[in-house]
């Protein structure tokens, strides 16, 4: 049964964490892609399907998650943190794929991930929005909805994924949902104005081409 797989797969990557300083400064070469393509690679060998292709591996999304992990280390002045984050993005985005791409879902679970769709898409064009448009930021409305968004995907996995990986996802929606990370990000800083014009520019990329 898939859901033996599923729980299988919150197991894997606990041998491979990253054991970088966690001081924050200086060069270092982080890769999403190259995380993406090693979490996938676990996955799948654990999981004895080719179900998921490509996921989170297109230069457009691993741009954005460089330029979220970047300024997650800047907030959190740990690189160990920031790379925690940034995979267990891609470790829930991956086990959800494989679920969705296996017909996993019933079919009110499927109108979830359609009112998730549809909220991320709000929350992206706000992200834009906020950015674009000059003293229209609100930390608060922007929270709000990435919350919003945190709690359609555990309404969505609650009778397939384990403890571990709701943990994940509160883990990365709490992050990027807070409010004071929120205030740095859209301040003055003038690194975080480039992560986020980054982010931004991916963004739109991604908006234009229908993925959010």
């Amino acid at each position: 049964m898939f859901g033996r797989d599923s729980t299988q797969s919150d197991s894997i990557c606990q041998s491979d964490e990253f054991h970088n300083s966690d001081h924050y400064h200086g060069p270092e070469t982080f890769n999403s892609k190259n995380l993406a393509l090693q979490a996938q690679k676990k996955i799948l060998s654990k999981m004895a399907t080719m179900a998921v292709a490509n996921l989170l591996t297109d230069d457009t999304s691993s741009e954005i998650l460089d330029e979220l992990y970047k300024a997650s280390r800047e907030y959190t002045k740990s690189k160990k943190e920031a790379h925690k984050i940034i995979k267990d993005v891609i470790k829930i985005a991956l086990k959800i794929g494989i679920l969705y791409r296996n017909h996993q879902f019933s079919p009110e679970e499927l109108e979830t991930v359609e009112r998730f769709k549809k909220k991320m898409n709000q929350a992206a064009m706000t992200v834009v929005s906020f950015y674009e448009v000059e003293y229209t930021f609100d930390r608060g409305i922007l929270s709000e909805l990435l919350l919003e968004c945190r709690d359609l995907l555990h309404e969505l996995v609650e009778h397939h994924l384990t403890t571990r990986s709701h943990g994940r996802i509160d883990h990365v929606f709490n992050h990027f949902a807070d409010v004071e990370f929120l205030a740095e990000l859209y301040g003055s800083n003038e690194d975080y104005r480039l992560y986020l014009r980054k982010i931004c520019d991916g963004i739109n990329k991604l908006l234009d081409e229908g993925v959010l």
